[in-house]
C-alpha cells in the first residue's frame, strides 16, 4: 500500500499499514493524486482533512466525475454517527441526496475486511 500524506506543520504520523509514503506539501496537489491514481479509496478514523477528502470522492463519484471504485470506512464506531447523519439529515429530512448515494461507500470493522473487500 501507499500512503499519500501532505505536509503539516505538526507532522503527519504515517499510519501503520502503510508500506511506502509519498508526501505533497500543497492539498490540492495530493487530492488530485489521490482521485485519479487510486483502485480503491480506503478511510481511516481522522481529522477534518480525511473528511474533506471522503465528501470530495463520494461527490466526485456521485456525479460521475471519477468512476465508481471501492470506497471504504474503516473502523465502524468511528464512521457510524457521520453516516447516521448523512441518513438522517442528507437522505431522510432534507432528500438533498439519494439512497444509491449512500451505496458509494462500504463501512467495515477492521482493515482486514476492507483487504477481503478488495481481493
Amino acid at each position: 500500500s501507499v500512503g499519500i500524506n501532505i505536509e503539516l506543520p505538526k507532522g503527519e504520523k504515517r499510519n501503520k499499514y502503510v508500506q511506502d509514503a509519498i508526501c505533497f506539501r500543497y492539498f490540492f496537489t495530493r487530492k488530485v493524486m489521490l482521485t485519479f491514481a487510486s483502485q480503491a479509496y480506503i478511510f481511516l478514523p481522522g481529522g477534518f482533512g480525511t473528511l474533506d477528502e471522503f465528501f470530495e470522492i463520494v461527490t466526485l463519484i456521485q456525479t460521475k466525475k471519477v468512476k465508481k471504485i471501492p470506497v471504504i470506512l474503516v473502523h465502524r464506531d468511528y464512521w457510524e454517527p457521520l453516516l447516521g447523519w448523512i441518513d438522517k439529515t442528507l437522505y431522510q429530512d432534507k432528500k438533498a441526496i439519494s439512497k444509491k448515494d449512500m451505496n458509494v461507500y462500504r463501512l467495515v470493522d477492521s482493515v482486514e475486511e476492507a483487504s477481503k473487500i478488495l481481493k
